[in-house]
């Protein structure tokens, strides 16, 4: 598969509502561009972008390439979520439109910018919308494509005025490799999406690949607290990239090897979220984040390095940045009724589900003041029957954090049942009167309701459906 040879003036994109690929037909459309689309159901989403001219149709079929009342130049897919048979990509092959995938557009929209790709297997979607947040209140206005939507204004995607491009630089079928980023950011490093590489080998092996992309005179930006992204970094410096460590004083004494451009001297839980005191280029900065978890502050500083090495002011940048409010799935506050918090976040690896459980904690234990000590109840929802089983000790373990556990059942996602493979492979490893397992998704607001006391925090966690979740907890705990 190849890029077009010239930027196509007609796009057609299969499944246009979702997250990402609704944020790049908002950039197509502000660039003139002629959109159309289709996807499975009418949504905010879709709505959104017919207003904004973009045509799309309900529900695949053949003559949806006809939307604009000629072929599109190219044909946009996402090979995760839309299956090789579906009828516009069989009718774009037979009448001779090429087929690209979401990333070739990416890369075609970012050519001729300065790009800023955040990259790891955890907290990509967090640091590249803190990132843009920090640059827009230092004045950059970078284009940005998010995997996610910012709470602010409920974008994903914007085209910018200013020369920065930054966007998330997705491993999970090494379409990363499709960029030539002048900043990479490498947030962690840690075996995942294995039904796609095969091996952790082969999972490390696409970042050292990613590093190799960086273009002359670009810089790679590490975090020190994981050893693995250290290691991509000091491999990346003995082939000649400019490599730079961002994370805490005690992490940068294990990495001599890696000159440090951010340095975490401080960090506090509050009652709203996370305070630090950051060293950069001989100046200190606070950092006042309005989201808990040392995991979101190391994102913030990474936030910090990316926009200063934009080109923007560091008291700028690190003002910006304790300006973000979220973004949605990430502890993304859905509101309290009868004195219990509700909280959804997108955690679907072991390591993600640890970092959210133990910023609910620490922001738990912040906001007490005297008060009864709440509780923190997770509702967990297995994604993909691959990673369950593989990972079934470390989400016990992960989750024995929780005070309490409600379980579901997995959201297979892609991937079909697999025999003997379920929640019980969590559940068995988790202290039977922690854990609850639920096979009913609509039963659980109602358990949740009659579980919860006043000060307790619930936390919906996963990538599946248990999203859906949240008002409705709310709704019985409001009844």
């Amino acid at each position: 598969m190849t890029s077009p040879s010239t930027f196509p003036e007609r796009v057609h994109m299969v499944g246009i509502g979702g997250a990402g690929m609704s944020g790049l037909a908002r950039i197509l459309l502000d660039r003139g561009v002629t959109v159309t689309g289709s996807d499975v159901a009418d949504s905010a989403v879709v709505a959104g972008l017919r207003e904004a001219g973009a045509r799309i149709a309900v529900g695949h079929a053949a003559e949806n390439l006809d939307l604009a009342g000629t072929l599109p130049d190219v044909v946009v897919t996402s090979f995760a979520a839309i299956p090789k048979d579906n009828p516009e990509l069989l009718a774009a092959r037979s009448r001779g439109v090429e087929v690209i995938r979401r990333s070739d557009l990416l890369a075609l929209l970012m050519e001729g910018t300065r790009q800023v790709l955040i990259a790891g297997t955890h907290g990509k979607t967090s640091t590249t919308s803190m990132t843009v947040v920090a640059m827009r209140e230092a004045g950059l206005d970078p284009s940005y494509a998010i995997g996610g939507q910012l709470n602010r204004d409920g974008l994903g995607a914007h085209h910018g005025a200013g020369a920065v491009f930054v966007a998330e630089a997705d491993e999970s079928d090494a379409s990363l490799l499709r960029y030539s980023p002048e900043i990479a950011v490498l947030t962690n490093v840690e075996p995942d999406h294995l039904d796609f590489f095969g091996s952790a080998e082969a999972y490390f092996q696409v970042f050292e690949d990613f590093a190799a992309r960086i273009v002359p005179g670009g810089c790679l930006v590490v975090c020190v607290d994981d050893d693995h992204a250290a290691s991509v970094g000091l491999r990346a410096r003995e082939r000649g990239v400019t490599v730079r460590g961002y994370g805490t004083a005690e992490a940068a004494r294990r990495h001599p090897g890696i000159p440090m451009l951010a340095t975490v001297l401080s960090m506090e839980p509050t009652a709203e979220g996370t305070r630090a005191e950051v060293e950069i280029e001989g100046a200190s900065v606070p950092i006042d984040l309005g989201v808990p978890g040392a995991h979101m502050m190391l994102n913030a500083t990474a936030a910090l390095c990316a926009g200063v090495l934009a080109e923007g002011r560091a008291e700028e940048v690190a003002r910006g940045v304790s300006t973000f409010d979220g973004v949605r799935r990430r502890f993304e506050h859905k509101g309290t009724a009868a004195g219990v918090e509700v909280f959804d976040d997108y955690a679907h690896h072991p390591t993600e589900v640890e970092a959210v459980l133990r910023a609910a904690r620490s922001n738990r234990d912040a906001r007490r003041d005297g008060q009864r000590r709440g509780r923190v109840i997770a509702v967990f929802q297995p994604h993909l029957y691959s990673r369950t089983r593989q990972f079934a000790e470390e989400f016990a373990r992960a989750l024995s954090l929780a005070d309490a556990v409600i379980l579901l059942e997995v959201f297979g996602a892609r991937e079909r049942p697999v025999p003997g493979v379920d929640s019980g492979l969590i559940a068995r490893h988790l202290d039977p009167g922690v854990v609850a397992r639920e096979e009913d998704l609509g039963a659980v607001p109602a358990r949740v309701a009659a579980l919860a006391e006043p000060g307790d925090m619930v936390l919906t966690m996963g990538a599946g459906s248990v999203t859906t979740l949240g008002p409705r907890i709310l709704d019985a705990l409001g009844s």
